[in-house]
C-alpha cells in the first residue's frame, strides 16, 4: 500500500493518459490475470485523484477499506482497512552451512585440482566470477554439511541482527529511565 502518484489513471476503466502511468496500469492491475494484483481502493484520496493504491494477490485478503479524512494538514486521506486473516507466527525451517563438521582438506583439493589459468582464460571479470562460483557451490556442497532448525522467527533474523534489536531496546530503556529521574 501507499502513495503510488499517477492521478491519470482511470482504475475503473483500466485507462491512463501518460505513458509511464499506462505501464504501472500493466503491471499492477489492468491484466490481473496476468500478474495477480488487485487494487482495492475506490474512492479519490487526494483532491478527487486516486493516488493511494492498496494492492493484494488474493481476493478477500483486503477488507472494510474507509477513507477517514486527512491528518493534519497533509492533502492525502487516511486509509483504514482490515487484513481479512487470522495472525499466525510462521514457522520457517532455518539451514544453515554447519563449518564444524566441513572438509577444508578435501574442499581446498577439488579447488586446486581445477586449472584456473585455462577456465578463466579470455572471460571478463563477470565471466569469471561466476565460473569460480559455480565451482566453489559444488566444493561446498561435497565438503560443509548443512543443519536446519525449526524457528519461530523469519530465516532473516538472525543472531547479529537479534543482537542489534537487544542492544536498541537496552539503550531505549536506559534513556528513558533517564527522562524519569
Amino acid at each position: 500500500m501507499g502513495d503510488f502518484s499517477h492521478p491519470d489513471i482511470c482504475w475503473r476503466d483500466n485507462a491512463a493518459e501518460r505513458n509511464q502511468s499506462r505501464k504501472f496500469l500493466e503491471t499492477s492491475g489492468k491484466f490481473p490475470d496476468d500478474n495477480f494484483l488487485l487494487q482495492v481502493i475506490e474512492e479519490p484520496t487526494r483532491i478527487g485523484d486516486m493516488l493511494d493504491l492498496i494492492l493484494t494477490n488474493e481476493e478477500g485478503l483486503v477488507g472494510d477499506v474507509k477513507l477517514r479524512g486527512s491528518l493534519g494538514c497533509s492533502d492525502h486521506e487516511m486509509v483504514e482497512f482490515r487484513i481479512l486473516r487470522a495472525a499466525r507466527r510462521a514457522r520457517s525451517k532455518l539451514t544453515t552451512l554447519d563449518f564444524r563438521r566441513a572438509d577444508f582438506g578435501l574442499f581446498r583439493n577439488l579447488l586446486g585440482r581445477i586449472p584456473w589459468d585455462k577456465a578463466l582464460e579470455g572471460r571478463g571479470a563477470q565471466d569469471s566470477w561466476l565460473i569460480f562460483k559455480g565451482h566453489r557451490l559444488q566444493a561446498q556442497e561435497r565438503c560443509i554439511p548443512t543443519k536446519s532448525k525449526n524457528a519461530w522467527r523469519p530465516a532473516w533474523m538472525n543472531k547479529e541482527l537479534l543482537g542489534k534489536l537487544k542492544h536498541r531496546k537496552e539503550a531505549y530503556r536506559g534513556w528513558k529511565q533517564g527522562q524519569v529521574a
